[in-house]
């Protein structure tokens, strides 16, 4: 597999601990170079014809394209949500040295 470039995919969790545990095993699985967690945040949504509110901890996740799409499968296995809202994109620009650490996960 040969690296495509940086991607980044972004996914809410209900509590730190599912987020730990998934990140940790992207991490071990080397579908992520990294994942940002970012607790205390704050949801406001409609979900299924009804508001809701909750908080949730956001995780940010950084990778290879080459690997985005695995990702993405891999945190719909791993997430605690029956249906978990991931979205995951290709990122035009990186510094040089961003892109070379991502691109080691396939090189």
């Amino acid at each position: 597999m040969k690296p495509q470039g940086p991607a980044l995919a972004w996914c809410p969790f209900p509590d730190s601990d599912s987020a730990e545990g998934c990140v940790n095993a992207v991490l071990s699985e080397k579908l992520a170079a990294c994942a940002n967690l970012l607790p205390g945040m704050r949801s406001i949504y409609v979900w299924q014809g009804e508001r809701g509110e909750a908080e949730e901890v956001g995780v940010l996740f950084k990778t290879d394209a080459a690997l985005l799409e695995t990702l993405v499968t891999r945190l719909g296995q791993l997430h605690p949500y029956e249906d978990p809202a991931i979205l995951a994109w290709r990122c035009d620009t990186a510094a040089p040295g961003t892109s070379a650490w991502l691109g080691a996960l396939v090189a």
